[in-house]
């Protein structure tokens, strides 16, 4: 990134090659369609390129880049509700058309499918926390860095949403 900062524009396609899939994933986890993530992923790099000011190479790369698509993230779901509300559609109600995107092949496979529906009910800051440590594989110190947070508070986050989504899973294969 240091290369693009400093006018080597070239080398944000190597960036894009290869952080593609971790962002895709995140956006995707995050229960956005497969549409909306790649359309996501696209903002990252765009954001990257006019904020390339911004990155000082202090910290790691994937924490500052999360961290944007954290912003990303918040900014398209802040617009869609904002979009749907004028609609007429409540908030409450947006997100209920994401099991429609599901694999149909995952729907299949019954803890898979728990799992899925335990994530999306957590609250949006836990279900990211899960989402970076466990999909992404981020240490808890870039996730701090990522989240605004010391290390510590990090890795207690983490371990209290695992505990609620294990609390909602429990509930749902009850039912």
């Amino acid at each position: 990134m240091l290369k693009v900062k400093s006018g080597d524009l070239d080398k944000l396609g190597l960036l894009y090659e290869r952080h593609k899939k971790r962002l895709f994933g995140f956006f995707y986890n995050l229960g956005n369609n497969p549409s909306v993530s790649e359309d996501l992923v696209q903002n990252v790099f765009e954001r990257m390129l006019k904020y390339k000011e911004s990155y000082t190479g202090d910290g790691s790369f994937p924490a500052w880049m999360f961290r944007m698509a954290r912003n990303v993230n918040y900014d398209y779901h802040k617009k869609t509700v904002k979009e749907n509300v004028s609609k007429g559609i409540s908030p409450e109600n947006v997100r209920t058309g994401i099991d429609d995107f599901l694999n149909e092949k995952i729907e299949m496979e019954g803890n898979t499918v728990l799992l899925k529906q335990a994530l999306e009910r957590l609250p949006e800051e836990k279900r990211e926390l899960l989402i970076l440590s466990k999909y992404r594989d981020l240490k808890f110190a870039e996730i701090a860095e990522i989240v605004g947070c010391t290390e510590g508070a990090a890795k207690v986050r983490v371990h209290r949403a695992l505990k609620d989504l294990r609390t909602i899973f429990l509930q749902l294969e009850i039912r």
